[in-house]
């Protein structure tokens, strides 16, 4: 029987919920591989796969309550998908946390406890 790959988790350790999702899947005996995105930025392709993966639109990933959201005029309506991801992949403070991904799943960690569903 083959091993089911580990989970990715994307990963800032200075985020309370990024840390408490960490320890969940920990306190499961479960080593995700991290990503500490701020450090290394998904690309676009990958932030594709995420997006597809958690069956959300490029907004619906945008943490809203940044600088750079107001700063770069995010709230606007007329930015297509196209250019939110790119915006994601210059700026990788605007996605929000933490992450994970398994298999063809993923998870926003907000509460951290969601992650969990994707789990077996």
């Amino acid at each position: 029987m083959s091993e089911s790959p580990r989970p990715t988790l994307y990963h800032n350790p200075r985020c309370s919920k990024s840390r408490a999702a960490l320890a969940l899947l920990r306190e499961r005996d479960i080593e995700p591989e991290i990503v500490e995105y701020l450090k290394t930025p998904p690309d676009a392709d990958t932030l594709r796969t995420i997006l597809e993966r958690l069956e959300v639109r490029p907004r619906e990933l945008l943490r809203t309550g940044e600088a750079e959201y107001r700063e770069l005029g995010l709230k606007d309506a007329e930015l297509d998908d196209e250019a939110l991801i790119r915006t994601m992949v210059e700026h990788p403070k605007l996605i929000e946390r933490p992450i994970l991904v398994h298999g063809d799943a993923a998870r926003i960690g907000r509460p951290p406890e969601q992650i969990l569903e994707i789990l077996p």
